[in-house]
């Protein structure tokens, strides 16, 4: 019988859908799921026993099963066309960190970077929980939890690679305090329910951040771009997407101090997107409505005329208002006010691909695929922009990618480990 949503956890892996945030690991009672690499798809959770993959306890947590945009901010009305594209804002600003030195090391101007010190420096946080390059493996990321100046700035910048930050929410408590929580935002989802089910992980947390995101390429993406470019990963002391600059290059630096040969970020960019999991591709929330604050480029004042970087700041609870008014006041944050024509301008492919899943999803149904519920994201509505030409071929180019890489078929974990399928 046709299944519009997985059911289980077990389910949402097998059928491509898991976005390998660590919410499961982090919750499950029995301590039966660890997170564990696919190099081919992302972080995947492994389940201790069959008993455990089968399991719907950890279902409603999931944004690989499902997302419902009013959970954070539902109390937020819908006054504009704009706010059914990126959901409701309370404002929008365009800014930098003041700080010159995060500012340049971030990608795209170091607001969250800036939110994260001046919440150590001034309101008592403990921690930021976040992800970061690991050192021993600079091409993958591992979780962090910094607690001051020379932690956010090691994990300044872009990591096109997977991370499963939610999985470190394990970490927190130890010391008094609240903590900042930096993750995609499918991560931040699974953290907002999350903090409906754990009272003491919602005083724990104290602010939630995320970016705009296009997807998160697999480790096997980075991987192929660092062979093309004859960079031998055993020698690489760091390796950076972007950042030194907006929007920076994707460079690699071997033991020795030396820079091997670098890509623009639009051509590295453009060739890790062959790599997305299917889950990103059929994601409905790039720009982060279910978080305190979401941030991304400005792309609509970009010019290669050497600005170090700056971001469109979308708020999106009083929460979030009242920590970004204080950093402004204060000198960590440099702002102005823009309004959401800036933020369909500068986001328009993103926004573009949202408008087209719709389709996306209505093909998968056809075919009798899970796929995950989505609800509050006026998919309908934009999908209905679009015109009649390029509906049908957002159709009809799904169908044929379903059948192609087999998608229709559900692909029972090995072991419990997520089999690897293409991008």
């Amino acid at each position: 019988m046709f299944q519009a949503s997985p059911q289980t956890l077990g389910e949402v892996v097998d059928w491509g859908l898991c976005v390998g945030c660590g919410a499961c690991a982090y919750a499950c009672k029995q301590k039966g799921v660890r997170m564990v690499h696919v190099e081919n798809e992302g972080f995947r959770p492994v389940f201790d026993t069959d008993a455990c993959s089968r399991c719907s306890e950890c279902i409603d947590i999931c944004p690989g099963a499902g997302l419902n945009a009013s959970l954070e901010n539902g109390h937020v009305q819908k006054q504009s066309e704009a706010d059914h594209e990126f959901g409701p804002t309370l404002e929008i600003w365009e800014g930098w960190a003041t700080d010159p030195e995060v500012r340049l090391r971030a990608s795209s101007g170091g607001i969250l970077s800036a939110l994260s010190l001046y919440c150590l420096e001034q309101e008592a946080y403990s921690g930021v929980v976040h992800a970061g390059m690991d050192r021993a493996k600079p091409w993958m990321n591992r979780n962090y939890v910094s607690h001051d100046r020379d932690g956010i700035l090691a994990r300044t910048g872009s990591r096109y690679a997977p991370s499963a930050p939610c999985e470190s929410l394990s970490d927190v408590g130890d010391r008094p305090g609240p903590y900042v929580f930096i993750g995609k935002p499918c991560d931040v989802a699974a953290v907002g329910a999350l903090r409906r089910r754990d009272h003491e992980l919602d005083e724990t947390l104290g602010l939630v951040l995320t970016f705009f995101c296009a997807g998160t390429p697999s480790t096997r993406g980075t991987l192929e771009l660092m062979s093309e470019l004859n960079i031998e990963p055993e020698r690489v002391r760091e390796l950076h997407y972007r950042g030194q600059g907006w929007p920076g290059r994707f460079r690699a630096v071997r033991e020795d101090g030396s820079e091997t040969k670098s890509l623009s970020y639009q051509e590295s960019w453009g060739r890790l997107t062959a790599y997305r999991p299917l889950r990103c591709n059929l994601c409905p929330d790039g720009l982060g409505r279910i978080a305190d604050i979401a941030c991304g480029d400005a792309w609509d004042q970009f010019e290669e005329n050497g600005d170090p970087g700056r971001s469109l700041v979308l708020v999106r609870t009083e929460r979030g208002r009242r920590i970004l008014d204080a950093a402004r006041r204060l000198g960590y944050v440099t702002l102005r006010r823009v309004g959401p024509e800036n933020v369909l301008r500068a986001q328009e492919s993103l926004l573009e691909r949202r408008r087209a899943l719709f389709g996306r999803l209505a093909a998968f149904r056809i075919m009798g695929v899970p796929i995950p519920s989505y609800k509050g994201f006026s998919l309908l509505r934009s999908w209905l922009t679009i015109g009649p030409r390029e509906q049908a071929r957002t159709v009809l180019g799904t169908l044929r990618r379903i059948l192609k890489r087999r998608w229709y078929r559900r692909r029972p974990s090995l072991p419990g480990i997520a089999s690897s399928r293409p991008a």
